[in-house]
C-alpha cells in the first residue's frame, strides 16, 4: 500500500494537516507531487540505492520527499535541523547523498551547502536559499511517472547522544511500492487496525525514525496525519479535540509536560476519540505511565525499538498493569538476553538485549567494525543496540538502562533510569537526569542533576530533601549522593536526554 492507492479512490481525503497553519495536503496532491519528484530525481540520474538527504522543519513537503524516495528505490536520510552546520554537513557527506533538499526556514541551510559543495543536486522549498535550486520548479518540470517503482528505504543517523552520529542503513525490501512487506505498515494495519478513518497526531520532529516512518505507515493505510510544527503540551490536547484524533504517538517527556499542566487546563479538552496513544523512544517512569492511564484510560500502548529497527516489542495498558514497568513482548524479531560473551541468560538476569531476525536487518554505514560489534558473536542475525534488560518468566521484556549509562559504584551496577523514574514526578522538579561521577572511594557515585520548576527554590536543604525522597522509595545505595541544580536539562526536541552534555560538565573536572 502507498498513497497512490488511496488517491485513486479518494483523492480529496486529507493526507496531511498542519496544526499551526491549517495547511492541508490531500492524497491526490501527495501522490501527484511525490510521483513527480521521483521522476525528476530519476531524470537527474539518481538510481536505486542512491541517497537523498532532507533538512527541514516539520512541513508537509517532508512527506512528498519521503514518498518520492519510497516509490523509486532511494534511501532517504532526514537530518536533525538542530545540529550545527558542521554536523549536518558531516552527515550529508558521510551518507554519500546525491541530492540535498532543504527548507528555507532552516537557518543553517545556506551554510550547509557551503560546507558540502560536492553534493550533486540541491533544492530548497518555502523560499530561496543561496546555492539551492527551486524545489517547486523541480517538480513542475518533471517528466512522466516512473513505470518501475521499487520500494525505497531509509538511512537514519543516530541522535549522537553517546557519540558521533552514525548512519543506520536498512536492508531494502525486494518489492514494488504497491506490494506488502513493510513491517511498520503491517503492525499498524494489523494489530492496531489503522485505516482511512483514522486521524494520527504527529507532535515530534519528523527527522526522527518513528515520526517519519509511522506517519508513512498511516499514509500507506489511508489515514490522515495531523502534524504539529512544534510540540506544545496544551497545543497537543487542543489538536486531539479539534481534529478528532484517534491515534497518536508521544515520548515520555511529552506525557510529563502534559501532566504538569494545571488541572483546569487539562480538563478543558476532550480526548474521547483517542483509541491508541503510543509512547516510545525512552523509558517511561511507571508513575508517569500510571497517571496517563488514569487520565486517558486503557488506550496507552508502549513499544520499544530503535533507529536500527532490528526488533520491536509492544505492551497494552491491561498487560502493563499486570507487568508494571515492562515494555512488552516482541512483535518483530525474537528477544534474547545475553551476557558479555554472548551466552544467553535465564529469566530475571540482566544482560544485553538482542533481537533475532531472519537476516541482519541493518548495517552501520561506513563502519563495519561497529556493525560487527552490534552483531551477536555466534549468531549473525541477532543484533543489539546497547540496551540492557531482562526477560521475566512469561517472556516480557524489562529494560534497565543503556549499557553506556550504567553507574558502577562499589562494584554494584546502578541504572540511572530507575532513579530518574522516582524523581520525575517530584513536586519541585521540572526535569531531572542521573549520571555517575568519579568517586575516589566507590569508583563512581550517583549524582542527580535537577531543573526546578522554581529555580529560586534551589538550596542545600532542598537537595537533601530530594536525596531523602529517593531513599524512601528505592534502595539507599541507588539514591543520589549529591544533587546539582541547573537552568536546563539538555534534551533533543524528541525529549531524549543528551547525557554526554552533562557528563562534560562533571567527568572531565573530576567533580
Amino acid at each position: 500500500m502507498y498513497p497512490g492507492v488511496h488517491a485513486a479512490t479518494n483523492p480529496d481525503h486529507p493526507a496531511v494537516v498542519m496544526t499551526g497553519s491549517g495547511r492541508t495536503l490531500t492524497y491526490g496532491q501527495l501522490d501527484d507531487r511525490s510521483a513527480a519528484l521521483a521522476s525528476a530525481l530519476n531524470g537527474l540520474g539518481l538510481r536505486k540505492g542512491d541517497v537523498v538527504a532532507m533538512l527541514t522543519d516539520n512541513a508537509a513537503e517532508c512527506f512528498e520527499i519521503y514518498w518520492a524516495c519510497m516509490r523509486s528505490g532511494l534511501y532517504i536520510t532526514p537530518v536533525n535541523r538542530n545540529l550545527s552546520a558542521d554536523e549536518v554537513a558531516y552527515i550529508v557527506k558521510d551518507s554519500g547523498a546525491s541530492a540535498l533538499i532543504v527548507a528555507a526556514a532552516v537557518p543553517i541551510a545556506g551554510r550547509v551547502r557551503e560546507l558540502a559543495p560536492d553534493v550533486a543536486h540541491a533544492f530548497a522549498f518555502g523560499g530561496e536559499v543561496a546555492g539551492y535550486a527551486s524545489y517547486d520548479d523541480l517538480i513542475a518540470n518533471a517528466g512522466e511517472r516512473l513505470a518501475d517503482q521499487p520500494r525505497g528505504s531509509d538511512m537514519m543517523y543516530s541522535s549522537g547522544t553517546t557519540g558521533r552520529p552514525k548512519g543506520v542503513k536498512q536492508a531494502m525490501l525486494p518489492i514494488q511500492i504497491d506490494q506488502p512487506g513493510d513491517p511498520i505498515t503491517g503492525l499498524l494495519g494489523g494489530p492496531f487496525k489503522v485505516g482511512p478513518a483514522d486521524v494520527y497526531l504527529q507532535p515530534a520532529p519528523v527527522y526522527h525514525a518513528a515520526p517519519l516512518k509511522w506517519s508513512g505507515a498511516v499514509h500507506a493505510l489511508g489515514g490522515t496525519v495531523v502534524m504539529m510544527e512544534k510540540f506544545d503540551a496544551e497545543g497537543a490536547l487542543a489538536a486531539i479535540e479539534k481534529y478528532g484524533v484517534t491515534c497518536a504517538q508521544f515520548v515520555p517527556t511529552m506525557f510529563v509536560r502534559m501532566l504538569q499542566l494545571p488541572e483546569e487546563t487539562r480538563a478543558k479538552y476532550a480526548h474521547g476519540t483517542l483509541r491508541l496513544a503510543v509512547h516510545a523512544a525512552a523509558p517511561c517512569p511507571p508513575d508517569v505511565k500510571q497517571a496517563m492511564i488514569d487520565w486517558w484510560g486503557p488506550v496507552v500502548f508502549e513499544y520499544y525499538g530503535s533507529t536500527e529497527q532490528n526488533g520491536i516489542t509492544f505492551i497494552s495498558s491491561p498487560e502493563w498493569l499486570t507487568k508494571r514497568g515492562s515494555v512488552g513482548k516482541a512483535m518483530i524479531g525474537i528477544t534474547h538476553i545475553c551476557d558479555d560473551e554472548g551466552v544467553e541468560l535465564a529469566a530475571g538476569e540482566v544482560g544485553t538485549v538482542y533481537f533475532e531476525r531472519d537476516i541482519r536487518p541493518f548495517e552501520y554505514h561506513n563502519d563495519p567494525d561497529k556493525t560487527d560489534e552490534a552483531t551477536h558473536p555466534q549468531h549473525g542475525t541477532w543484533t543489539a543496540v546497547g540496551d540492557l534488560g531482562y526477560l521475566d518468566e512469561d517472556g516480557y521484556l524489562f529494560l534497565t538502562d543503556r549499557k553506556a549509562f550504567t553507574i558502577i559504584s562499589g562494584g554494584v551496577n546502578i541504572y540511572p533510569a530507575e532513579v530518574e523514574a522516582v524523581l520525575t514526578l517530584h513536586p519541585d522538579i521540572y526535569d531531572v537526569a542521573v549520571i555517575g561521577v568519579p568517586d575516589e572511594e566507590m569508583g563512581q557515585s550517583v549524582k542527580a542533576v535537577v531543573q526546578l520548576k522554581d529555580p529560586s527554590a534551589a538550596s542545600d536543604e532542598l537537595a537533601q530533601s530530594i536525596i531523602d525522597y529517593t531513599r524512601e522509595r528505592i534502595a539507599r545505595f541507588k539514591a543520589p549522593r549529591s544533587v546539582d541544580f541547573i537552568a536546563e536539562i539538555p534534551r533533543l526536541p524528541t525529549g531524549k536526554l543528551v547525557k554526554r552534555e552533562l557528563e562534560k560538565l562533571y567527568v572531565p573536572t573530576g567533580v
